[in-house]
Order: structure tokens, then C-alpha cells, then sequence
């Protein structure tokens, strides 16, 4: 709608002023605006500034504060990992918070309820089953106790955790996925689809798994020429977006296996990038200038030559990493090594991407985890929750849009993605597509009973395992896919019998054990 021609920059606390936010508008936070160019040719019929105070005075997002919890109320005495990978080292859900940390003689993570806060004793246990440092840790959207997590050890593992967290170490995987040939940075489960998980490596390899199998069904290992710095799904899971040390951000169908999109030099910097999809299919982007100033962009995949908008912010070195809220369409930055959040509101007004606050604190963020919208508070107003991680403890923050009423906000919680899936992983590997199932926030997010994960591995003899070649499956014809499926069920209803038909004879056998101890006592007595 407007070309790249026009340039008008704005910095320090003028910045704000010139647009009607003075400081005492902009929330509880007193910290300089970021210095902020941005590339947008204003409408003729109306002044820059009136379109920015026009837009940023309307938005009921403008006066969203964040407020760091108490002392009391964060996680302390943990020793967050040192390893020099851009990873947030924090995922959380309405059950769980799980760290990255220090750990001799290999990875491990930490898995802590969320109401166990406080000092966390040293001997506490944790999930250490690879034998390298772990690199990234992500939850599984429709399962709050199943967890991957990608290593140095160049293997996927995912983990079962007990419904009450932890109360010994857990060494032994729900399933071990090995396809890459170098160190796992990066997992990624599908949005909609269940049991379909992704990983990247420093083989410059994505792979698609069917956790439910234990295999790798696609595997895009000739897409990349350099290290993938993150991979990100779009709303429905029928595409990813990759950033890449080439400078090149890339969108890709990966059942086609077949690059859709592809910007080169989307940012000059040779600082790590980050992309991400947004809920209306555009693609957000962080990254550096040549003169290593951090950048944010936007993008429409139908015509990546100029971005949508550009905007340029100050010269830390932190990797800015984006969560995206797709039901307010407010983004959060979080720069490695900064001491601040800052947030943007994403509309189709230009010029598109509005700057709304920053959130400040003395001590710089080691990584980051961000809550569900279904792990909030509806009651407070809470928007959003981060878990900031420092060098020795985890400190909740928690933003809130400040309303009198006690009432339920519709308009800051629109129904958002519950944790039902939409497909199963056949399905998605068959080619369909389906959008989050939606659930309301009205009377606040009540986690049901999740069902344990189950992996049903193929006989290794009858077909190899297809994580070093291109998969075929798309070609499949619809018949003998069907026939697969149900031979599983078959053969998963008889495991799952003779499980039972095990636990049932352990039950009597306890019973019988217990019957004789109880003579033994009254023998000696």
C-alpha cells in the first residue's frame, strides 16, 4: 500500500511525546522509549504524527503494565544452563514450569509444579536422560504432561511427566528419536495435530516425526546451506517459516517439501535472526542492520521484496526473541541479555507494527518462558505471563491491562486454542489441515485428565526407518494408509490388554505378599 521510500526517525522520550503518550500514559513503566525509524510513507491526506496518535490513543492495549511477582512467588536457588545457544531454556504450561540447567555428566532439565515455588533443594529431581547439555525444551500443546527436548547428544527425546511432577529423576524416555547427524537445537510440536513434532539441527536438517510411531516421516535436509536459528509453524500447521545464519528467511511447505517464500538478506546483520508466522499469515522477523543495530520487520509471504514494515531500535547485541499473542496480535521482545521487555501491537493500519510500552528491571534475562493463554488469570486481567530466568532463580511477570470492573473482558479474551487436537498425525500427513479448536476463558481454564502417551514402534524388519530419505508418504495411495492405521489399532488394543492382563496378575501378586507378611508378623510376634 506504501513503498519504502519515506523514512522519519524518532528517539528517546520525544519520540513519545511527539505522538500524544507522554511518559505518565505509557503505563507504570518510567524507562526511555527505544529509538524507533521506520520505513512507512504516510496517507497525503493526513499527517504522520496524527495517524500514530490516531492509532496508538484508540488501542486498549496502550496502558498494559508488567509487574514483576514476589519474592516469595519465584523459583530460587536454580543453576540455569550455561550453554551458548539462543534457546529460551524455559517452557511452561497451566501445569508446569521446566528449566534448563546445569548438569554434570550430561543434559537434564528441571519439571517444578507451578505452585512449588520458593528455594529449590539441590537433590531435586530432574528429567536427565541425554548425555549432552540440553539445548531447547517445548510442551506439547495437547498434552500438559508430555515434553521434547532436543541435545547436544544429536537425539529427540520425549518424556512423560507423573501428574503431581516429579518425585525421582526420570532417566528413561517415552521415546528416543534419532535421525540427526549433529547437535538438536531446536523442537517444535504442531499446533493442531497430535503426536507431530519437529526438530532442527546443526545438520542444517528439519525433521518431522510421528511421536506416536517413533519415526521420522519427512525430512528437509537439502533446504538450508547454514544453521537454522528457529523454526515456527503458522496457526494451522500446514506451513513453517525458518530463519538461517544465510540471512535468508525461508517459508516452506514440508508435506510438499518445496520452498513456498524466500527473502535473502532480510536482515543485513550477521547476528542471529528470528521468524515467526503471525495469526493472519504474515511473518515477523528480528535481526541486525549492517551496523549491527537490532531490527524488527514485517512480511507478506506473497511478495517478500520489501517488508510491510521495518523498524530499527537500538544497538544491544541480545538476539530479540519474539512471543506472539495471535488473540490480541500483541508481540513481546525479549532480548538475551537485556533487562526489558518491550511489546508491539500488530494491526493493518500503518504503520502496522505500533509500539506500546516496556516493561523494566535491573537484572538481565538469561531466557524466557511464556504461558499459554489458557494458563492466565482471567480475573486480574492478565494478558500475558513471562518466566524470566536470572543466573540462579525463575521470576514470574506477570502483564495486565488495568480495568475497574470485576467482570469477564470479552474483548481482551476471545476464545483461544484449547488443548484438544484438531488431527490426528495421519490425517496431517495424509494432507489435511485444520485450525486450533477453540475454547472459552468465561469462567476461567480447568485442566482436564490428559491421556498417557503411547508409541507404537513398527518391526524394525519389516520397513527401515525413512530419517535419511525423502519421504514418500504424500504418494501413499488413501487405502493402504487406511489398512496401516487399523493394523495399528489392532495391534495397539492387544499390547494394551496384555498390559493390563500384567498389571492385574502384579496386583493380586502384591495382594498375596502383603496376606503373607501379615502372617509372618503375627508368627514372630
Amino acid at each position: 500500500m506504501y513503498g519504502p521510500g519515506h523514512q522519519l526517525e524518532r528517539s528517546g522520550n520525544s519520540w513519545a511525546e511527539e505522538h500524544g503518550c507522554s511518559m505518565a500514559c505509557q503505563g507504570s513503566v518510567a524507562s526511555a522509549q527505544p529509538h524507533v525509524s521506520i520505513r512507512e510513507r504516510p496517507p497525503l491526506h493526513m499527517p504522520w504524527q496524527d495517524t500514530m496518535r490516531r492509532v496508538v490513543r484508540q488501542s486498549k492495549f496502550r496502558h498494559v503494565f508488567g509487574q514483576a511477582v514476589k519474592n516469595d512467588q519465584c523459583y530460587d536457588d536454580i543453576r540455569v544452563s550455561r550453554v551458548t545457544w539462543d534457546s529460551s531454556f524455559c517452557a511452561v504450561n497451566p501445569r508446569f514450569v521446566a528449566i534448563i540447567i546445569e548438569a554434570s555428566g550430561g543434559g537434564a532439565f528441571l519439571v517444578l509444579p507451578l505452585h512449588k515455588t520458593g528455594r529449590i533443594d539441590k537433590s531435586y529431581p530432574t528429567v536427565c536422560g541425554h548425555t549432552g547439555p540440553v539445548l531447547d525444551i517445548d510442551w506439547c500443546p495437547h498434552n500438559d504432561q508430555v515434553i521434547a527436548s532436543g541435545s547436544e547428544d544429536c537425539t529427540v527425546m520425549v518424556w512423560q511427566i507423573p501428574e503431581n511432577g516429579l518425585t525421582l529423576s526420570l532417566t528413561e524416555p517415552v521415546v528416543i528419536l534419532e535421525g540427526h547427524s549433529k547437535r538438536v537445537g531446536i523442537v517444535a510440536w504442531h499446533p493442531t495435530a497430535r503426536n507431530v513434532l519437529l526438530s532442527a539441527g546443526c545438520d542444517n536438517a528439519i525433521i518431522i516425526w510421528n511421536v506416536g510411531t517413533g519415526e521420522a516421516l519427512i525430512n528437509l535436509d537439502d533446504m538450508h546451506s547454514d544453521m537454522i536459528y528457529n523454526v515456527s509453524w503458522n496457526r494451522n500447521g500446514s506451513l513453517i517459516c525458518t530463519a538461517s545464519k544465510d540471512k535468508k528467511v525461508r517459508v516452506i511447505d514440508p508435506r510438499k517439501q518445496e520452498i513456498v517464500a524466500e527473502k535473502e538478506k532480510a536482515h543485513e546483520g550477521a547476528r542471529p535472526m528470528r521468524a515467526i508466522f503471525l495469526a493472519d499469515g504474515n511473518v515477523f522477523t528480528t535481526g541486525f542492520s549492517r551496523m549491527s543495530e537490532r531490527q524488527l520487520a514485517l512480511w507478506n509471504p506473497k511478495n517478500m521484496q520489501e517488508p510491510i514494515a521495518l523498524h530499527e531500535m537500538d544497538t544491544s547485541n541480545g538476539v530479540l526473541l519474539p512471543f506472539y499473542d495471535p488473540d490480541t496480535s500483541i508481540i513481546y521482545l525479549c532480548g538475551k541479555g537485556d533487562s526489558s521487555i518491550r511489546y508491539f501491537e500488530i494491526t493493518d493500519e500503518s504503520p502496522y507494527v505500533h509500539y506500546l510500552n516496556t516493561f523494566s528491571s535491573k537484572e538481565p534475562q538469561r531466557g524466557m518462558g511464556y504461558m499459554p493463554k489458557r494458563g492466565l488469570d482471567v480475573n486480574k486481567c492478565e494478558i500475558a505471563r513471562f518466566f524470566k530466568l536470572h543466573e540462579r532463580k525463575c521470576e514470574p511477570i506477570i502483564m495486565t491491562v488495568p480495568r475497574k470492573s470485576d467482570l469477564f473482558q470479552d474483548d481482551l479474551y476471545p476464545d483461544t486454542a484449547g488443548p484438544e487436537a484438531a488431527l490426528e498425525a495421519e490425517e496431517w500427513f495424509e494432507g489435511k489441515n485444520a485450525d486450533p479448536i477453540l475454547i472459552s476463558l468465561k469462567h476461567g481454564y480447568i485442566p482436564g485428565k490428559n491421556r498417557d502417551l503411547k508409541v507404537v514402534k513398527k518391526n524394525i524388519l519389516d520397513s527401515k526407518p525413512t530419517a535419511n530419505k525423502k519421504c514418500d508418504l504424500i504418494n501413499v495411495p488413501k487405502k493402504t494408509t487406511d489398512m496401516a492405521s487399523v493394523q495399528n489399532e489392532a495391534k495397539l488394543d492387544e499390547i494394551l490388554k496384555e498390559i493390563k492382563s500384567i498389571k492385574d496378575t502384579i496386583c493380586n501378586q502384591d495382594e498375596r505378599i502383603s496376606k503373607l507378611e501379615q502372617q509372618m508378623a503375627k508368627i514372630a510376634a
